[in-house]
């Protein structure tokens, strides 16, 4: 039987106070894998500057929040920042998540869930930022900016900040499964909280 050996850096206590691990981490990983396509989940735009920044040369997609997400007209990520991801060669995606809209609009309007929430909270088991990294994966080969079949390197977390890297094989949202988790990097994890 073959099979392949591979560390994974658990963080005991999940959040923005591992954002710099996890994009080193990340970061080293795919220079080992010789990936040059990296998403990276931002809501205000922080995580996806810092990343910009120091991913430069690499193909880095920084996935927002929908226009809306919160508040009705409204984007989380300023202008100012994502002009400065732009400045740094990253580009900035901001679209319908793949596992909200239309569903969720059902769970507000009449208290049920619907299949593509049912995904988020199964994938939430593993961590924000497993389910985020997926997400956003399916979102930006929706958008032509990664390819279908690629492996790439995800970096998410839980609220703000990055606590999880991935690579994953991309696929669209309407062949969900056919995307691929190859690797995981970096998560929270550990000993359970009593």
């Amino acid at each position: 039987m073959s099979a392949l050996r591979r560390e994974i850096t658990y963080f005991t206590i999940p959040g923005p106070n591992n954002t710099e691990r996890t994009l080193a981490l990340a970061k080293e990983r795919a220079d080992a894998l010789g990936l040059h396509t990296i998403l990276v989940a931002s809501t205000s735009g922080e995580t996806g500057l810092a990343a910009a920044r120091l991913l430069r040369g690499y193909s880095v997609v920084v996935v927002t929040h929908s226009a809306g997400f919160h508040q009705p007209n409204t984007q989380e990520a300023t202008p100012d920042r994502l002009s400065a991801i732009r400045a740094e060669g990253a580009t900035a995606l901001t679209c319908q998540h793949a596992f909200g809209g239309i569903g969720r609009a059902v769970r507000m309007k009449l208290g049920t869930y619907e299949l593509e929430e049912l995904i988020a909270y199964s994938l939430r088991l593993f961590s924000e930022g497993t389910k985020v990294g997926i997400e956003m994966t399916l979102m930006a080969a929706d958008a032509g900016l990664v390819h279908a079949g690629d492996s790439i390197m995800t970096i998410a977390g839980t609220g703000r900040g990055a606590d999880t890297a991935m690579v994953l094989q991309a696929a669209n949202a309407m062949r969900f499964f056919d995307l691929n988790i190859l690797e995981i990097v970096c998560m929270p994890g550990g000993c359970p909280q009593q």
